[in-house]
């Protein structure tokens, strides 16, 4: 979709808004991701701009899940409860929900991730507060509302064990690489109990792609700043891991080992736990590690062949690299020194 065949319905926007319609070039379409979500930037008339947003199915999840679609979008949905429990997220400004559109708060262009190529020296800043407000916002969201389309879905086995045979499909065999029968049988077996483990974690408020480019900053004055949260139409239940794993173990970032260490321990403060508990989300971080970042990797071949967008293929093989790092610090579980094995046969480029 063109500015030109936006501005009609952003016309209407404007108007829910109270504010004045503008021409087709106050409108500026800007770079998407992997979702078939559009926006267009709209320069307003009293001074300003907003970000009209089209989400051609705002009703239903962008990732596969088993909730039933409700009447309300799900990123509407979760943007009030994120917002009445004290996070920061985009203001709406005005929705027309029937036609597929919003109109939202412009928060600019410095997602986590470009903030981050101009300001550097930011980075354990930034990540502190992306674990403190993670910590904060479990905790703020440990019980929800009845109903909540949060509380109706969840990281269960089905949907867990699923992306891990995503990546089967795409990222192993969708590149041209197979497995023996005997490996496929030890890689099916292995897959089950994954999912059956990560499952079987207690379960808590999950963004579910908690991550530098989902997370914009909004600059305060000096050196002070917050993170608003974006792309929260997926939230649902899961181990209290798997957003420290979407965010230290981010696809398009590298840290060092001492780095992630260090945040996890920031987290683990904020939320007060104990050093038992602190080392048993060090596990868990791990074995969430190896069923994300599977999936991811499939994902991303997914999009390409799918979706025709080959923007993602760069951060396969260091997807798959993230992968073989926590299988390695896992060696001593059977289930996880041999899934390494499996996977470096049929992909001994990236895992041998």
């Amino acid at each position: 979709m063109d500015s030109k065949a936006a501005l009609g319905p952003i016309q209407d926007l404007l108007v829910r808004h109270g504010a004045r319609t503008v021409s087709e070039g106050a409108i500026t379409v800007m770079p998407g991701g992997a979702s078939t979500r559009r926006y267009f930037r709209v320069a307003l008339a009293e001074g300003g701009s907003a970000v009209a947003m089209f989400v051609p199915e705002g009703s239903k999840a962008e990732e596969i899940d088993k909730a039933e679609v409700g009447t309300r979008w799900p990123f509407l949905e979760v943007r009030d409860l994120l917002a009445e429990r004290g996070l920061d997220v985009p203001r709406i400004l005005a929705e027309d929900t029937r036609k597929g559109w919003l109109l939202i708060e412009d928060l600019g262009d410095d997602t986590l991730a470009q903030y981050l190529l101009r300001r550097p020296e930011q980075k354990r800043a930034v990540y502190t507060r992306a674990v403190q407000d993670l910590a904060r916002a479990q905790a703020a969201l440990w019980a929800l509302p009845d109903g909540c389309v949060v509380s109706r879905r969840a990281f269960d086995f089905d949907l867990l064990r699923w992306e891990i045979e995503h990546f089967k499909e795409w990222g192993i065999e969708g590149r041209g690489h197979s497995m023996t029968a005997d490996d496929e049988a030890t890689f099916a077996g292995i897959a089950d109990r994954l999912a059956r483990r990560v499952a079987d974690l207690p379960r808590g408020f999950v963004h579910r792609d908690y991550q530098s480019r989902n997370l914009m900053v909004r600059e305060q004055g000096g050196e002070d700043f917050s993170l608003v949260w974006i792309d929260f139409q997926d939230a649902l239940l899961g181990p209290r891991a798997y957003d420290l794993v979407a965010l230290l173990g981010d696809s398009y970032q590298e840290f060092d080992r001492a780095f992630v260490e260090a945040r996890l321990d920031e987290f683990a403060e904020a939320r007060g736990l104990s050093r038992v508990d602190r080392d048993g989300l060090g596990y868990e971080f791990d074995l969430v590690t190896v069923q994300r970042k599977l999936k991811d990797a499939g994902r991303f071949v997914f999009i390409d062949r799918v979706k025709q967008n080959p923007g993602f293929l760069k951060f396969v093989t260091p997807t798959v690299l993230k992968v073989k790092a926590a299988l390695e610090r896992l060696s001593d579980d059977d289930d996880m020194r041999t899934l390494h094995q499996v996977l470096a046969r049929a992909l001994p480029d990236e895992l041998g």
